[in-house]
């Protein structure tokens, strides 16, 4: 992902998981709708403690990060 989308999406999340603590549908449902505004569609969003994935993306689109106990994954498909 490029470093300036990275940095916008990274501010993002901390700030949805920050607001819905402890409800990890509703953050996922955030951060998705907030990208899908800020980028275009269609992305999707996995937040949660453990989770594993096999995913098709687009090149540049990926990002996968902590906070806390929750790992969000966040991807744009075609």
């Amino acid at each position: 992902m490029p470093e300036e989308m990275k940095n916008e999406c990274a501010e993002i999340c901390s700030a949805a998981c920050e607001k819905y603590l402890g409800n990890n549908e509703a953050c996922a449902r955030h951060i998705k709708e907030t990208m899908d505004k800020k980028f275009g569609p269609t992305w999707h969003v996995v937040v949660g403690e453990g989770f594993g994935f096999i995913i098709t993306y687009e090149i540049k689109s990926l990002l996968y990060l902590y906070f806390g106990v929750n790992g969000v994954c966040i991807w744009k498909c075609a």
